[in-house]
């Protein structure tokens, strides 16, 4: 058992269900059949195990990669039935994450001891839910007994500005912003004094995403990263890319992008809720070696998990006893 698995409450595995609703439908309509009363693996099967995975878009790649390890357990591990054939799958699958997983604190969202204001820099591109990814992790870092403090280092779009004060209202911490157009770096510099001027616990800093630009977006995450250094050396301490998981393989190719241009230390992957095809956290998380540090499954402010792998790979087979 993960050491999250032990904060897993019932309600939160019930909203993690709830959350994923979409993507477990989906999946089971065509792997429910594949499992009933089957406890055996032939090609056939495997063709429509493929098929079932690539549905909820966990990507050939990693479809494979899951179904090439499959045949290698089950050739290792007898199995008797359908149940026990399941629950290989499901070991199968887990496989693929536990090595991209951060060491975890002794409880959700606890910071280290030894690093005050500890900053954490967030991208991503516009729309993914970056701005309330925010929001959701500020409320949950003051509802843990933090002094938190915003930054809104996305100068380039009023409204990013405008939903973060928005947001910063809600979780009900102060926010560091200047007027639109103003140096990112500048706001990002005033946030860190200001964090430790007022013996903050946790700075969040928002950024801008332009993918359309590579150097320009390279050039301004440098820049804002090498001012944070200056004012509080070895910060930021975390950079988080928050993609949206109902965007599926695109989520996948933006992580690609932005591992190009910057050193990520975590992802989130948010809109879960909405999508038939949350299977591509699976991908992600194979494909990316990155540790998958959130997920979201709401609009709530309270709609964001830690991820655990063990508690998803269960959500997504929870399907079986209804199949």
């Amino acid at each position: 058992m993960s050491i999250w698995s032990r904060f897993f409450s019932r309600e939160k595995q019930a909203e993690l269900d709830r959350g994923l609703q979409k993507t477990r439908d989906n999946l089971w309509s065509r792997l429910g059949k594949l499992l009933t009363g089957k406890s055996t693996i032939d090609d056939e099967w495997l063709d429509e195990l493929e098929e079932a995975l690539i549905s909820a878009d966990v990507g050939i790649d990693t479809t494979v990669e899951i179904l090439n390890r499959l045949q290698q357990k089950a050739a290792r591990e007898r199995y008797r039935n359908s149940e026990e054939l399941q629950q290989l799958l499901e070991q199968t699958i887990l496989s693929l994450l536990p090595p991209v997983q951060q060491p975890a604190p002794a409880q959700p969202f606890q910071l280290p001891d030894n690093k005050r204001p500890y900053v954490i820099l967030v991208v991503g591109v516009n729309g993914v839910g970056k701005t309330t990814t925010i929001g959701k992790l500020a409320y949950q870092y003051k509802q843990a007994g933090y002094q938190v403090l915003l930054g809104a280092a996305d100068t380039f779009r009023a409204a990013a500005v405008e939903q973060l004060t928005i947001w910063s209202e809600r979780a009900g911490v102060p926010l560091v912003k200047q007027g639109m157009g103003a140096d990112p770096g500048a706001v990002a510099f005033d946030t860190v004094q200001s964090a430790m001027a007022r013996n903050m616990d946790v700075a969040i800093i928002d950024t801008a995403g332009r993918l359309h630009n590579k150097k320009h977006l390279m050039d301004e995450l440098g820049k804002i990263r090498r001012v944070i250094n200056k004012k509080l050396p070895g910060a930021p301490h975390e950079v988080l890319l928050v993609l949206d998981g109902s965007t599926g393989q695109n989520a996948l190719e933006q992580a690609k992008q932005f591992m190009a241009v910057t050193e990520l230390t975590g992802l989130v992957v948010t809109k879960l809720d909405g999508t038939a095809k949350g299977g591509v956290v699976l991908a992600i998380a194979h494909q990316c070696q990155i540790p998958i540090r959130y997920i979201g499954l709401g609009e709530r402010i309270t709609d964001l998990q830690p991820f655990d792998p063990e508690s998803f790979v269960h959500s997504l087979f929870a399907g079986a006893a209804s199949a």
